[in-house]
């Protein structure tokens, strides 16, 4: 399962909030929504998180294994 765990920590580290992004690098409340709830989203917009956080791609994103998954 992939998560966007990180993409919180990093957010509070930096000491940017979920307002800063929507409104200052216009990232849509839905994309925070899918964020939120782990759902799918774009290669291109890992990259443009990672531009706007100045952070590599683990700060924003990790893989879990799923318990529910078989091997």
């Amino acid at each position: 399962m992939i998560t966007y765990k990180p993409f919180y920590e990093t957010l509070k580290k930096k000491g940017i909030s979920t307002y800063k992004l929507i409104n200052k690098y216009n990232i849509s409340k839905s994309l925070i929504d899918r964020l939120k709830h782990n759902k799918p989203i774009t290669t291109v917009t890992l990259n443009d998180l990672c531009m706007i956080l100045n952070c590599r791609i683990e700060e924003v994103i990790e893989y879990v294994k799923d318990e529910k998954s078989q091997d």
